[in-house]
C-alpha cells in the first residue's frame, strides 16, 4: 500500500524529475516508510512506500528489471501474488525479493494486459517499457486505488492523489460544470474521468490504459459483471444461495489476511463489519484488533453505536478500543480531513474514517473493513422501491439525488450551470446499457460500478492512507460480486435489504447485531448544523476566495443559514453542509 506518481513526456523533452519529487512528497502520509524517485529520459516514476509484504529493501519501489527491460510503480496489494509466483517460476522466471510488486512485472512479461485479470486484489499500477517507450496504467475492478491524470503541454502526470498532482503544478484548476452539477446533485459522486476540476482527470475502474510513445492512447476494460441470471440460478433456493455467499465470503476474508504485518478490523457492530469479525475468528486468527469511534449527540440523535460493538467484541474476544470524539475535537480535526480528501465528499462520515484511521494507524497498519456490502447486496433503502418499477431512472433519482433541476437552479450561480440535467442522463445512460433487466439489478449495477467507486472506496482510501494505514474490503473480491450479481433480486431484497447476507451471517455471528436497525457513522453535529458549526460554514461561504469565486447564489445561501436543520436531503444530509463542504476543499487546495 503506497502512493505512486510520475511525469511522461511527449515532445522529445526529459521528464521533469523535480515535478515528480513534489508529487511524492506531497504524499508522505501514504506510504512513510520509504520514497522512492527514477528518472529515465522521457518517463519519471516516484513512490511512497508503506511496508505490508517483504518488509526488505529488495520490495522497494520504483521497481526495475533490467533483464525484462521493465519499470514500474504499484500501490495495492495482490492477494495471491505467492501462487502467481509459483506459477511464474514454473515457467522459468527468477525472483530477486518476495513482493507482490515483483510479481506484477515477471506477470506483465509474461501476459501482458491479461495480468490484471489474474489478480485478486486492489491496485494501480504504471509500467514503462523501456525499448518501446510505450507506458501502461491500471486501476483495479472497483477503483480500490485511486488514479489521477493531467495532460498538458505534450506531458501527462499521474498520481495517487488530486493534492499530490496540485503539489507538482502545472495544473488547470478550473471548475468542471459537469462535475459540479454531479457534486451538487449526486451526492458528490462524480463519474469517472471527471473531477470537480477541469485540469484533472481519473482513470476508470478495472481499465488498462497503453500510451504509445508519441502520446496516442488506447483503453481495454478487463473486467465488467454482468447480473444475469442463469434458468440454475432462477432455480436455486434461498438456502443455496446462503450458502454459496458464505463460502464466498470465507474465501474473500481469508485472501486479505496475507500480511507480513497483523490485520485488524474497523468495527462498526453492524453485520458486515461483525461477520468479517467472526470469519477471522474461524480462521484461527488470534489477539484480533477490533476498532470502533463514537460522536457527541446533537438535536436529539445519538452519535455512536458501542452496544453493538462491544457486544461484538466480547463474544469473540478481541482486543477492542473505543474512540470518543468531543465536538469540539471533532470540528478542530475538520481541516485535516478535508485536506485529505482527492474530491469532495460529503458523507458524514468522511470525518468518522479520518479520525479513526488515526487512531487505528497507532497500533497497526492493517484493518478489514465492511465496505461495499449495502451495494452488493441492496442494503439501501431505495432497492426496494425499485422491485417492479415502471420508471426506473425516476424512482432512482427520487430515492438517491440531493436535487431536482429546479433545486440546482436555485443554487448554482448561472455561470456553472449546465444545460441539462447531467446527472439524470448519466443514469439513464446506464440503466439502458445490455444486460440487468431486472430495475433492482440495473441500480446494483450502476451503484457497484460507478457509486461504490467515487463514493464509499474513495473514502476509505483517502482517510485510511492520511494515516498510512491500509485497508482491505472483502466485500468487494470480485469472484463474491459475480456471484452477487446472480442472485435473484427477491433473495437481496429479504428481511429488509441484503437478506441473503443475513440469513449467511446468522451461521456465524449473534442474531442482536443482524436484526438492529441499519446503522452508519452518526456525526450528528454535521448533519443540524448549530452554533460554532453555523459559523464555521458561514465564514467560509461568505470569504473573499467564495464571492470572488462565486458558485452559489446567495438567496439560497441566506435561506440555509436562516434555518439549516430544515434542509435535509433524501439521503439524510445536510445542504448547508454539502455547499461550505465544496467551499472548504477547493480553499483547502488553493483553487
Amino acid at each position: 500500500m503506497c502512493g505512486i506518481c510520475g511525469e511522461v513526456v511527449f515532445n522529445g523533452d526529459m521528464a521533469d524529475g523535480v515535478r515528480v519529487n513534489r508529487m511524492a512528497e506531497a504524499m508522505a502520509a501514504r506510504g512513510p516508510d520509504a520514497m522512492g524517485v527514477t528518472l529515465r529520459g522521457r518517463v519519471a516514476f516516484g513512490h511512497r512506500r508503506l511496508k505490508i509484504i517483504d518488509l526488505s529493501d529488495r520490495g522497494a519501489q520504483p521497481m526495475i528489471d533490467p533483464a525484462l527491460g521493465l519499470s514500474l510503480v504499484f500501490n495495492g496489494c495482490i492477494y495471491n501474488y505467492q501462487e502467481l509466483q509459483d506459477e511464474l517460476r514454473a515457467k522459468g522466471y527468477s525472483f530477486f525479493s518476495n513482493s507482490d510488486t515483483e510479481v506484477i512485472l515477471k506477470a506483465w512479461a509474461e501476459w501482458g494486459k491479461d495480468c490484471f485479470s489474474r489478480f485478486h486484489g486492489m491496485f494501480a499500477v504504471a509500467i514503462h517499457e523501456h525499448d518501446s517507450g510505450r507506458i501502461h496504467l491500471a486501476r483495479d475492478r472497483f477503483g480500490i486505488k485511486p488514479l489521477y491524470y493531467s495532460e498538458a503541454d505534450n506531458r501527462l502526470a499521474f498520481a495517487s492523489s488530486l493534492p499530490a498532482l496540485l503539489a507538482g503544478g502545472k495544473i488547470d484548476k478550473s471548475i468542471d460544470r459537469v462535475a459540479l452539477h454531479h457534486y451538487m446533485s449526486w451526492h458528490a459522486v462524480v463519474p469517472a474521468p471527471r473531477t470537480i476540476l477541469n485540469g484533472v482527470r481519473k482513470m476508470p475502474a478495472a481499465t488498462v490504459r497503453t500510451i504509445e510513445s508519441n502520446g496516442s492512447a488506447s483503453d481495454y476494460t478487463f473486467w465488467k459483471p454482468d447480473f444475469e441470471h442463469s434458468d440454475e440460478d432462477l432455480a436455486r433456493s434461498a438456502d443455496d444461495w446462503r450458502d454459496m455467499v458464505l463460502e464466498s465470503l470465507r474465501t474473500a476474508v481469508r485472501r486479505r489476511m496475507v500480511a507480513d504485518v497483523p490485520v485488524g478490523v474497523l468495527l462498526s457492530g453492524g453485520v458486515d463489519s461483525s461477520l468479517i469479525v467472526g470469519l477471522l475468528a474461524e480462521e484461527g486468527q488470534k489477539d484480533l484488533s477490533t476498532f470502533s469511534i463514537g460522536f457527541e449527540e446533537a438535536h436529539g440523535e445519538k452519535g455512536d453505536e458501542f452496544q453493538y460493538s462491544d457486544l461484538i467484541a466480547e463474544h469473540y474476544g478481541t482486543h477492542h478500543q473505543k474512540i470518543f470524539i468531543p465536538s469540539s475535537e471533532l470540528q478542530t480535526n475538520l481541516p485535516g480531513a478535508i485536506g485529505a480528501m482527492s474530491e469532495p465528499m460529503v458523507s458524514y462520515d468522511n470525518i468518522g474514517f479520518y479520525l479513526l484511521s488515526r487512531e487505528v494507524s497507532k497500533h497497526i497498519k492493517v484493518v478489514q473493513s465492511g465496505q461495499g456490502a449495502d451495494e452488493v447486496f441492496a442494503g439501501y433503502h431505495w432497492y426496494p422501491k425499485m422491485l417492479g418499477s415502471n420508471q426506473p431512472v425516476a424512482d432512482y433519482a427520487a430515492s438517491f439525488f440531493d436535487r431536482t433541476s429546479d433545486q440546482m437552479h436555485e443554487a448554482v450561480s448561472a455561470d456553472y450551470r449546465t444545460e441539462r440535467d447531467e446527472s439524470l442522463a448519466f443514469v439513464e445512460s446506464h440503466f439502458a446499457q445490455a444486460g440487468a433487466s431486472d430495475p433492482v439489478d440495473k441500480a446494483l449495477r450502476l451503484d457497484t460500478n460507478v457509486m461504490l467507486v467515487d463514493d464509499p472506496v474513495k473514502r476509505v482510501d483517502n482517510h485510511s492512507m492520511a494515516w498510512g494505514l491500509e485497508a482491505r474490503v472483502p466485500f468487494l473480491d470480485h469472484e463474491l460480486v459475480e456471484l452477487a450479481g446472480r442472485i435473484p433480486a427477491e433473495h437481496k431484497l429479504a428481511h429488509g435489504g441484503k437478506g441473503v447476507l443475513k440469513e449467511a451471517a446468522r451461521l456465524v455471528v449473534p442474531s442482536a447485531v443482524i436484526d438492529r436497525p441499519k446503522g452508519y457513522f452518526p456525526v450528528p453535529a454535521l448533519k443540524y448544523i448549530q452554533g460554532d458549526y453555523l459559523d464555521m460554514v458561514r465564514d467560509t461561504l461568505s470569504s473573499q476566495a467564495a464571492k470572488e469565486r462565486g458558485l452559489f447564489n446567495q438567496s439560497y445561501l441566506d435561506k440555509l443559514y436562516a434555518n439549516p436543520t430544515d434542509y435535509i436531503t433524501p439521503l439524510r444530509g445536510s445542504e448547508l453542509w454539502q455547499v461550505a463542504l465544496l467551499e472548504m476543499w477547493l480553499q483547502t487546495q488553493d483553487v
